[in-house]
């Protein structure tokens, strides 16, 4: 029993400084944030929900609000299906696939200001597609400024976090055993048989967390879109991350701070709301 008592300490001992870290860094930062959503900006003075009723009334927040949704509701399940796929061919000839896991994770070592040149050269007006769509007897697209823009940052969340999802399918991958698929394959099981019956249900685990990850880096591509077209890019592509960054350039405070409450409110639904759902099946 002392040994229990000493162990546990330890590991308290051990979480401590993490544990300081998000208590310092994280939550007292975000309660300042909390207390300021029910406060004048200027003043300081108390004024209950206004602040919340502003923002939910801002034009400009329900077409970020919408558009992020939209673009999650996109992303994720292509990002998902696309890595599952890639990580199954790579694993299913892990000898030969080195050269293509590299290629693959290359993204997650581009820097941002490379990638802004890159879009630039490849979606601006003058850029290699307009050029192309010319040559072929088409006109020049300006990508950027079109409803192609949603389109193109989508392409670039994909690409960009591609590798990153594969190895974490390929880390779920190696946990099954090879002795299972061998046994599968002795007793006449096909491929898609065996995708079916044994790598799918022995990837369930990995789901969630690839889920939460995916959810949580599509909040995560900003910078790009920021550097390509600035403080108000096209429509269909304008995110609560570019609302978020003029309120705090105009300094609406009040704004910015209910906003930021209302968003991790709902992030954090939608996270606990997964996690019930993988319990539910988990006891089920």
């Amino acid at each position: 029993m002392g040994f229990k008592k000493k162990d546990g300490l330890a590991g308290l001992l051990f979480l401590l400084p993490s544990l300081a870290g998000v208590l310092v860094f994280v939550l007292l930062p975000f309660g300042d944030v909390v207390r300021r959503s029910f406060q004048e900006a200027m003043s300081g003075a108390f004024v209950g929900l206004r602040n919340y009723q502003m923002v939910l009334s801002n034009g400009a927040f329900q077409l970020a609000a919408g558009n992020t949704l939209r673009f999650m509701g996109v992303c994720m399940p292509l990002l998902i299906l696309l890595s599952l796929l890639v990580a199954v061919l790579l694993h299913s000839r892990m000898e030969r696939a080195g050269m293509l896991k590299i290629t693959f994770l290359l993204p997650m070592a581009i820097p941002v200001a490379s990638v802004v040149l890159l879009w630039r050269a490849v979606f601006h007006r003058d850029g290699f597609l307009s050029l192309l769509a010319e040559a072929l007897g088409g006109q020049r697209v300006d990508w950027m400024n079109s409803h192609w823009a949603f389109w193109v940052l989508v392409f670039s969340y994909i690409w960009k976090n591609l590798g990153y999802d594969m190895v974490l399918w390929l880390a779920g991958l190696s946990g099954i055993p090879s002795t299972v698929y061998e046994a599968a394959q002795v007793d006449g099981a096909g491929p898609m048989t065996i995708f079916r019956r044994i790598t799918l249900p022995g990837l369930l685990p990995s789901l969630y967390t690839i889920t939460v990850l995916s959810f949580l880096n599509s909040f995560k591509v900003f910078r790009e879109a920021y550097l390509v077209a600035g403080d108000y890019p096209h429509t269909s592509m304008y995110l609560l991350q570019h609302l978020f960054n003029n309120w705090f350039r105009e300094l609406s405070m009040d704004k910015l701070a209910a906003a930021a409450v209302l968003v991790a409110a709902v992030i954090l639904v939608l996270i606990l709301l997964l996690r019930r759902a993988w319990d539910e099946r988990e006891e089920g």
